[in-house]
């Protein structure tokens, strides 16, 4: 076989492992490879003709691994220290990963005994081994006598299932690990809440313990939709594929329905109390479904006798020549002083003082604005709704007095885990509504979509993450089952790419996820859901055509 690593072609028979081949270039840091553009463990073995790159853990896919590699450890110390506790892993925060325990109360005792016994792992450098199973191995295997908890989740289409082995404990994890549990030195264990964080560090810097920043309001959010869909008994993929097994998604989907519709009009109501509140600023990450959720709170805000008006933050663009340029050189249309924050609060107060402005129009193929001759005038029974990525940042409204505004905070805050130890992203499930809306309404194909997320992950990390805890609301806009529907939209997309594409592993990494779901028809969703955004059929989006078109 020929092996190419950075510029150096390997001659090398077939087996042979990443690990041995690049023994003298693998650093402390790296944690796993990329091999003809998918994520391996260290130690793949190598079978044809391979491109391969190591991965440390500033990178995604390594900080993913480390994680990943923390969270195996956590539940083999729970294994041998506390046998008959039910761990589970609930949701990501700042640097760091909530956890639980449902049938015992976490303490100060528990968290220093397994801290211990995680070090004591850690200190051993025990490989973790990746065994292949066929899948009637795995199930027959997984069922004799666990070592940790949830059932074993398998694709249709799995013809292999890949347990982790670490003396005699073994899980199954949904992505590669660590070879050994020498790699994740770095970690904390901290009680919180009712349960505990596992902490880890800023991708910035492997060899220091990340900051932890509190996010109260998020994670009270998230909190209160695991415990309904707890309730519902649709926390995991296991039980909601259950539910479509048995035709029973009718109930999972109208009370998912009911559940935003209810926020939504409760949210309404305590702004309309709010008689000095004049403008609603909304904000949140890309595809959470910002656009279906003015529209219903519009609506809402109607029947309480307010009239919403909407004003767009685009039409407030500076003249291009005074508009930043990021660290490539490049127009940077995100960060804050793309704003013409200077006029943008002007025409707020003249129209909270009652007085009307002419507002402008921004041409972005020339970047400029220009005045049409449109009026704007608030009446008294008028509230502002405007929505952006920069309003939760106070800068944006600078001039306005506090009491004036509403913020609120709008995100896919995914709740639904594959098993109790492996949770699905919010970021992931984002995309996968961002592939399907893209290829829908904007003739863009999912390699296109892939190629352009991490430049707006990087956007959504500077200028929406850190402001989401001034929000006075905050709206969890997931449906616990939209996954099982968007799967039909997505898999063909992401089947287009093949392995000459940097995005192939990425692409087979969501295939995989999405595997997992059973199907629901897209006749079963209500044409006002806030899904319908993305797979189209929404009464809030009359008009809007769907494309065929891949560019």
């Amino acid at each position: 076989m020929k092996v190419t690593y950075k510029d150096k072609i390997y001659e090398v028979d077939k087996g042979i492992k990443v690990n041995e081949l690049l023994k003298d270039e693998i650093k402390e840091n790296d944690i796993v490879c990329i091999c003809n553009n998918q994520v391996q463990v260290l130690n793949y073995e190598l079978e044809e003709d391979s491109r391969i790159e190591l991965v440390n853990f500033s990178e995604k896919q390594g900080r993913a691994a480390y994680i990943r590699g923390l969270l195996y450890i956590l539940g083999k110390a729970f294994a041998e220290v506390y046998p008959q506790s039910w761990l589970t892993v609930n949701f990501q925060l700042h640097n760091a990963m909530f956890c639980q325990l449902d049938n015992m109360e976490v303490t100060d005792e528990i968290i220093s005994n397994i801290k211990e016994k995680m070090t004591e792992i850690i200190s051993k450098d025990l490989k973790i081994e990746k065994v292949e199973m066929s899948l009637e191995e795995a199930k027959k295997f997984y069922e004799q006598g666990r070592k940790s908890r949830g059932r074993l989740q398998v694709r249709d289409n799995a013809k292999k299932i890949s347990l982790y082995f670490c003396e005699d404990y073994y899980n199954y994890l949904y992505g590669p690990l660590p070879i050994s549990t020498g790699v994740t030195k770095i970690f904390d264990l901290e009680l919180y809440k009712n349960g505990f964080l596992l902490r880890y560090p800023d991708k910035s810097n492997p060899n220091v313990l990340g900051e932890y920043q509190e996010t109260k309001k998020l994670l009270a959010t998230m909190e209160e939709y695991d415990d309904i869909y707890r309730l519902l008994y649709v926390n995991t993929v296991y039980r909601l594929n259950t539910k479509v097994e048995r035709n029973e998604t009718e109930e999972v989907i109208l009370l998912s329905e009911a559940l935003h519709n209810k926020k939504i009009s409760n949210l309404a109501d305590d702004i309309a109390k709010q008689k000095e509140k004049k403008i609603i600023l909304i904000a949140g990450p890309s595809s959470s479904g910002k656009t279906t959720f003015a529209r219903k709170l519009s609506l809402n805000l109607r029947l309480n006798g307010l009239k919403p008006v909407t004003i767009s933050v685009d039409n407030y663009f500076v003249e291009r020549e005074q508009n930043p340029k990021d660290e490539f050189g490049n127009y940077d249309f995100e960060c804050i002083e793309a704003i013409d924050t200077k006029l943008f609060n002007e025409h707020l107060t003249r129209l909270l003082n009652g007085e009307e402005i002419e507002v402008p129009t921004f041409d972005f193929t020339i970047g400029k604005k220009f005045y049409n001759g449109e009026k704007l005038k608030l009446a008294d029974d008028e509230i502002l709704v405007i929505e952006g990525i920069h309003c939760l940042n106070d800068k944006l409204t600078e001039n306005i007095d506090k009491s004036k505004k509403v913020k609120i905070y709008i995100s896919d805050l995914t709740v639904l885990n594959i098993d109790y130890f492996s949770r699905i992203s919010t970021t992931d499930t984002r995309l996968i509504r961002r592939i399907v809306r893209d290829y829908n309404y904007r003739g863009y194909s999912a390699l296109n979509t892939l190629k352009s997320w991490y430049s707006v992950n990087r956007g959504e990390e500077k200028y929406i993450y850190p402001y989401q805890e001034e929000a006075d609301y905050m709206f969890n806009s997931s449906l616990v089952y939209e996954l099982a529907v968007l799967k039909k939209h997505a898999l063909p997309l992401l089947k287009e790419i093949d392995n000459t594409n940097e995005e192939y592993g990425e692409a087979q990494r969501i295939i995989e996820l999405l595997e997992y779901f059973d199907d629901i028809p897209d006749e079963d969703i209500p044409n006002d859901s806030l899904l319908r955004e993305f797979i189209g059929g929404s009464i809030y989006h009359k008009g809007e055509e769907k494309v065929s078109k891949k560019g």
